[in-house]
């Protein structure tokens, strides 16, 4: 597992961190699968899990970054602070849920994604993917690309994309 340095961030979080065993996510924050299904059904792209689950943590501050799945994603509120996830749906669309105890989001297939914790601490997810999460299912978007095909998100939005 990648590492990244925990000193920055807060005892808490690094605690979280280590005890959850988690490695630093390419959109931003630190995960781990906990779990992938071997049952594998059958996609446009391949074989895939039937459903794959990770813990995800976003430190206060940070961001996970505008991606896309090409499968569904229920978003789990798991601890800490509220999370905000926004979703821009392939038309352009944009929503935004506010994720806190007990509830949850489904983010479609293809639908742009990001999120970012509400709150001086961290959120604390689980992220279920089905079928199954594959890294070559997983695409980020650079901020000018989204803005190009999204030009109505506000500037605070586009602004949780890679630059």
């Amino acid at each position: 597992m990648p590492t990244a340095p925990l000193a920055p961030l807060e005892p808490e979080v690094v605690r979280l961190i280590q005890d959850l065993r988690l490695a630093p996510h390419p959109e931003g924050g630190f995960y781990r699968e906990t779990f992938r299904s071997p049952v594998l059904v059958p996609t446009q792209r391949g074989e895939r899990s039937t459903m794959t689950v990770i813990h995800f943590v976003l430190p206060a501050r940070a961001v996970s970054a505008f991606h896309r799945v090409l499968s569904d994603e229920a978003w789990v509120h798991s601890g800490g602070d509220e999370l905000e996830l926004h979703v821009v749906s392939p038309q352009g669309g944009h929503s935004t849920a506010v994720l806190g105890p007990g509830s949850h989001a489904v983010v479609p297939a293809g639908h742009w994604q990001a999120a970012r914790p509400v709150g001086p601490r961290f959120a604390h997810v689980t992220c279920v993917v089905a079928p199954g999460f594959e890294f070559v299912d997983f695409e980020l978007v650079k901020r000018a690309d989204l803005e190009r095909k999204c030009p109505e998100l506000p500037s605070d939005v586009l602004a949780l994309a890679m630059p």
